[in-house]
């Protein structure tokens, strides 16, 4: 059986939890469209 990140629930044991912790926040991150927006001077000014 696979899980979305690619990984049997055997290959768990393997893995620290904080490396599939990322691998799951990679997985979300990829299916973000919103990326290619970039700051621009107003937003610094405004931060």
């Amino acid at each position: 059986m696979r899980v979305q990140i690619g990984l049997s629930l055997s290959e768990f044991d393997l893995r620290i939890i904080g490396v599939v912790n990322d691998m799951f926040t990679e997985k979300e991150n990829d299916e973000y469209d919103g990326w290619h927006k970039v700051a621009g001077q107003a937003d610094f000014d405004a931060f």
